[in-house]
């Protein structure tokens, strides 16, 4: 296994934290470029010198790496900067940054078409650059939070993932999409539904023939009660298997045992010779290792079967899971030259190298680390399965990024058989009650409550109090329907004026700054399912662009449906008045918060 060789930058210049989200070797496999989450930095480590690593901060997150066909560049996604910078490898130099929108995240190079894509996880869009000239190409509509790209071996496909559903959440088929792109024609070319439940897309490998695309996601089981987790009865992790031929689901694996979970999936990589899938899951700090080679073996059986088969891989022989000496392992790959793994571990600072096999982990600090304060420790807690009973799901199973997953859940604390869709932690300190029926008083006991219920645990006292100061430390995301300097775009500044005239009302109980009046309201949304209540909390419209469906059983995706179709007379904003281009700038108003 190769040996890197890193020193450590002087402590004047370095972060707080230092948080690998994502990492890549170069096409020789003597680099690797590790792109330090909160560091707003790219680490590059000489694989097999004694040259000291190279920093190169970039502004903002780096969400996203790509090398270049020659190995000279590395393109990195600056997410919240809106671009992605190209950087020259020999010296750490920024040579361009080429615009995209706000939040850029996973990247893929088609290097013989002179084409980059970018996923624009705030718009929904495929961002396609021109290498030639750093200019936009094209902009592909795909679905909802795209996370992450993949180009297959022949370039003529790309395969993007996507966060969380884009379909109202009472959809029977509800769930994540992926979507394949031609890129001859650039056009969407199919989208795939994963199976219902199925959330937190994000890891993304095509094996080397082109012909299969893996997809690592959640899958929930969230038609059932929260009675309990055993065998799977809330949570259960898995990858999708997609032929790229068809456009079709060929099956969906869970990466879990019948009796300890495997908690969010994240990175997914195959190693140079197509014998073995590598998943991080981040939740329980492992790394799976999957025998592609005998993965027919199951496939063949009932491929339909196996979503609910926690004991398929297993049986067969076909995975092994390893613990990682790093807490929250994200990003991964494998080197062209040796079949090293490499692996982020977000809440260690740090990477991990295996051999080809999987074995002989060394952990090497991108720098020196703080000591975590009560809010590292309390977002490590969030994301950590461990702490759940069997490891089933973290907090962050049902909130990516303390948000939304976009399901409903049937929580035990208004009643078995009503399901609510989840909801965002942002301002949840600050806008009391919480839950729909506003059935906790408070964030605080409602944290608590979460762990009792939910992850089925007694959480500790500092647990408890970490999480409620991680949820305390939330700030609003800047809205990507914003313009470029942060302003209200003229229809969203029209949008305003129609928000606030008293004829529509949406102000009287959504005011600034908050955009909550606090309380529970009656606005004619009520199901049978809700037994007779009919008041729900009034939630804040900030960062409502990131935090689809809507209402609180997830009936609306998108917010004209709010508006105009689960809107009876008017009780939820008198907008049946408004021409069909104010309700537009309305909605881009909302869309900007």
């Amino acid at each position: 296994m190769a040996v890197l060789l890193a020193s450590v930058l002087p402590a004047a210049s370095e972060p707080a934290y230092h948080s690998p989200l994502d990492l890549r070797f170069s096409p020789d496999g003597e680099i690797l470029a590790v792109g330090d989450a909160t560091g707003e930095r790219v680490n590059l480590l000489h694989v097999r010198s004694n040259k000291p690593m190279l920093s190169v901060p970039v502004g903002a997150s780096p969400s996203g790496l790509a090398w270049s066909a020659d190995g000279k560049g590395l393109f990195v996604a600056a997410s919240g900067a809106g671009h992605v910078a190209e950087i020259r490898v020999s010296d750490g130099t920024v040579i361009r940054r080429m615009a995209t929108g706000r939040y850029p995240r996973g990247l893929a190079a088609a290097s013989r078409r002179n084409l980059l894509l970018a996923c624009d996880w705030g718009l929904d869009r495929l961002h396609v650059i021109g290498l030639a000239d750093g200019k936009s190409v094209a902009n592909i509509p795909v679905g909802c939070q795209p996370t992450c790209v993949a180009v297959s071996p022949d370039e003529s496909l790309a395969v993007v993932s996507h966060l969380i559903p884009a379909t109202a959440a009472n959809d029977p088929k509800h769930a994540s999409e992926i979507t394949i792109v031609d890129l001859e024609k650039l056009a969407v070319r199919k989208s795939v539904r994963l199976p219902t439940g199925s959330s937190n897309a994000r890891g993304i490998a095509i094996g080397g023939d082109g012909r299969t695309a893996y997809v690592v996601h959640t899958l929930g089981r969230f038609h059932l009660p929260t009675t309990q987790l055993d065998r799977g009865w809330v949570n259960t992790n898995a990858f999708s298997v997609i032929d790229l031929a068809s456009g079709e689901l060929s099956a969906t694996i869970l990466l879990d045992q019948v009796m300890k979970g495997a908690a969010d999936p994240w990175g997914v990589a195959i190693d140079p010779e197509g014998q073995r899938l590598h998943i991080t899951l981040a939740g329980v700090h492992q790394l799976a290792v999957i025998d592609l080679k005998r993965l027919p073996e199951i496939l063949g059986e009932d491929p339909a079967a196996l979503a609910n088969d926690l004991s398929a891989l297993h049986r067969h022989g076909l995975m092994r899971r390893i613990d990682l000496p790093a807490k929250g392992p994200r990003g991964i790959d494998v080197s062209p030259n040796d079949g090293t793994i490499a692996i982020a571990g977000y809440f260690s600072g740090s990477v991990v190298l295996l051999d080809e096999n999987g074995v002989n982990p060394q952990s090497i600090p991108l720098g020196s680390q703080t000591e975590p304060d009560l809010v590292r420790r309390g977002e490590a807690a969030f994301h950590d399965a461990t702490l759940c009973y069997q490891n089933w799901l973290s907090c962050a199973t049902c909130h990516p990024g303390a948000r939304s997953d976009g399901l409903n859940w049937d929580l035990l604390n208004d009643g078995i058989g009503n399901p609510k869709n989840s909801r965002s932690m942002l301002l949840s300190h600050a806008t009391p009650p919480v839950m729909s029926l506003g059935v906790r008083a408070n964030m605080e006991t409602a944290v608590r409550a979460g762990f009792v219920h939910i992850q089925f645990t007694e959480p500790s006292t500092e647990d408890v109090e970490a999480v409620i100061a991680y949820f305390k430390s939330l700030k609003p995301v800047a809205s990507p329907h914003l313009a470029p300097d942060g302003s209200l775009t003229a229809s969203a500044a029209r949008g305003n004026e129609v928000f606030l005239r008293d004829s529509v009302g949406c102000a009287k109980c959504h005011p600034a700054p908050l955009f909550t009046k606090l309380g529970m309201r009656d606005v004619g949304t009520a199901n049978p399912q809700d037994r007779g209540k009919s008041k729900y909390d009034t939630p804040t419209l900030v960062e409502l662009w990131c935090n689809p469906p809507y209402l609180h059983d997830g009936r609306a995706a998108t917010l004209r449906e709010v508006l105009v179709d689960h809107n009876a007379n008017d009780r939820h904003g008198k907008v049946s008045q408004l021409s069909s281009a104010e309700l537009d700038d309305l909605i881009e108003y909302l869309m900007s918060l």
